[in-house]
Parts: C-alpha cells; structure tokens; sequence
C-alpha cells in the first residue's frame, strides 16, 4: 500500500472512495491534514447521532465502527504532521487545526464518556480515540535527527575556557 501522505491512491477502510480521492488529490500535506480532521469531525458526529438516534440493526456494529474511524482519520492527520516535520515541509496550519481541533474533539469524548451512555458497546474504543487524540493534540515532535543536530549545535556554541566570542 503506497502513503496517502505521498499523493497516491489510499483506500482506507474507514474512507469512502470520494473521501479517498480527495486526499489523494490534495496538492499540500495542510490539505490531506485539513481533510482527514473534516472526516474526523464527521465520524464523531455520526457517533453522536447513532448514540442518540440507534439504528434498528447493527447499532453497536455501527458505534464501533465510527469511533474507530474517527481514530483512523486523527491518527492519519497527526502522521502526515509529524511527516511534513520531518521533510521540513510547512505544515504550520495542519499543526494549527490540529490543536483547536483536538481540543473540541477531546471535550466531545470526555463528554461522551462521562455521559456513559451504552458504553459497554464501545468503551475499550472510546479509550482509545481519547488516547490518540491527546498523543495529536500535543506538540509535534521534532526529527530525532534535528534535535540531536540542534543539541550538538548548541554544545559547539560554548565557549572553552579562557576564550572569549
């Protein structure tokens, strides 16, 4: 399977074809970060409103289902930051509508949480979406690879004894 992140054709199980497309046609990674946070946001609305409205069929099926999606698509958006990171890409706004929108998102799975209504269909799911939208929700990392270079830069910088800048 070749990366979404890289432009080419991803179907996802948790994407519909379109959505697919989208993202692999999204010239930028703030695009294909912009929508991936779009169909999370979906996902979770789609949560609530089964929650409210159940399906006469496959109700906790569908719960599972949208809760795991709504990890998929944070964690695709978070990866494809932490790549743009790494290529030294911009990716200044997918890191902004990243923080505003895991911190809506987290408040909505708290909320869903604390409410507990039929948790027991999808608790151990649930866990996890608060889980890796708080691992999105933090500051992105720099590459290993920079920060020991910034590190060995800042160490170079010391001036030895006796001498001065």
């Amino acid at each position: 399977m070749i990366s979404a992140a890289h432009g080419q054709a991803v179907q996802k199980d948790y994407l519909t074809a379109l959505e697919a497309d989208k993202i692999r046609d999204a010239e930028t990674p703030n695009e294909r970060i912009k929508l991936f946070l779009q169909y999370a946001d979906d996902r979770l609305k789609k949560f609530q409103y089964e929650l409210e409205h159940p399906s006469a069929s496959r109700h906790a099926e569908m719960l599972n289902y949208l809760m795991n999606s709504y990890v998929g698509c944070v964690d695709d958006a978070s990866d494809l930051i932490q790549e743009g990171i790494e290529k030294q890409q911009n990716v200044r706004a997918g890191v902004d509508l990243m923080a505003s929108k895991a911190k809506e998102f987290l408040e909505i799975l708290k909320k869903i949480s604390a409410e507990g209504k039929e948790a027991d269909i999808y608790k151990p799911n649930l866990d996890d979406a608060i889980e890796g939208t708080q691992d999105a929700s933090t500051t992105p990392k720099r590459p290993r690879k920079t920060s020991r270079l910034l590190r060995c830069a800042a160490k170079t910088k010391k001036v030895a004894p006796g001498r001065t800048e």
